[in-house]
């Protein structure tokens, strides 16, 4: 296995803290987290995939080590976000990269991919949602609130930053929880409770309501570009459905839809197989060539 590295890179006067391991000159993976994590939750997936590609994964702004400017001095919306990933991408010398997209990660690597198509080599989504019918019930709320911002709404998000909420995204559809790590959530509960860190936290939630009504140009890029795609799904995940895993054929009728029965944080249980997903995937259907496949690296 890899060994990672863990380094920090300046982007638009702020430090983006990332993980990375493999090879410089070998093909690379961008790993996008979600909420309420940062790169640790590919702590697993991490040193497995870092024997044949280069392997980076930054923590967003406002995530775990990263910056975590005053919301008055930063922007916290997945448009900025995507802006600081590009940047983040050059800074690193990320030329030509395949993306990882998961949960928030999903919004911020399809907007770099509209921006930049040319860039994105293959795309890997594990519950990384596209689709309004991936959206489950629990979003009903969350629609209303985009809609109509109302103080009161805002605060009452505030319950989603404690750790019995953290623990539920962890657990939730998981056969046995003995195999989920206390590691990963307590972390995030840590990264959460630090001062002022709610405050981007909401400013996320609401602006969430952009990534879905960017869901047809999310859609024509899939048709147009036709990226190879992987679906790895966590098939009991609470809040992205598996139908809007299935949905992704309907743009792109070649993607390889792997479902796994688990949760939201699939890799917490299924690290090993969906790395054997992404290896396969990329070196066979994607057609990226890898050094420890004895091919020269592209």
């Amino acid at each position: 296995m890899a060994k990672t590295r863990y380094k920090f890179a300046e982007v638009d006067g702020l430090d983006i803290f990332y993980r990375e391991a493999g090879a410089q000159e070998s093909p690379a993976i961008l790993l996008l987290h979600g909420f309420p994590s940062g790169s640790h939750m590919f702590r697993d997936l991490i040193p497995l995939l870092g024997t044949d590609f280069r392997v980076v994964a930054p923590d967003l702004p406002g995530f775990g080590r990263s910056a975590m400017p005053e919301p008055g001095a930063f922007t916290y919306t997945f448009e900025k976000l995507a802006e600081v990933i590009s940047g983040f991408t050059e800074a690193v010398g990320l030329k030509r990269f395949a993306i990882y997209v998961f949960d928030y990660g999903a919004p911020v690597g399809f907007r770099v991919a509209l921006k930049h198509p040319d860039r994105v080599t293959a795309i890997i989504s594990q519950n990384g949602n596209a689709y309004d019918e991936g959206l489950s019930s629990g979003w009903d709320s969350m629609r209303a609130y985009w809609q109509a911002p109302t103080p009161e709404f805002r605060e009452s998000l505030r319950a989603a930053f404690t750790p019995s909420a953290t623990r539920y995204q962890y657990e939730h559809g998981v056969d046995d929880p003995s195999l989920v790590s206390p590691d990963g959530q307590n972390l995030d509960n840590f990264y959460l409770a630090r001062p002022g860190a709610e405050e981007p936290q909401l400013d996320y939630f609401t602006d969430y309501g952009s990534n879905v009504a960017l869901y047809p140009e999310i859609q024509r890029y899939l048709r147009e570009h036709q990226p190879p795609l992987l679906v790895v799904w966590g098939e009991r995940d609470p809040y992205f459905l598996p139908a809007g895993a299935l949905a992704f054929r309907r743009d792109l009728p070649d993607a390889r839809v792997t479902f796994f029965p688990t949760g939201h944080f699939a890799l917490e249980t299924h690290a090993d197989e969906i790395a054997a997903e992404i290896m396969e995937f990329l070196t066979g259907k994607a057609g990226i060539a890898t050094r420890g496949a004895g091919i020269a690296a592209t």
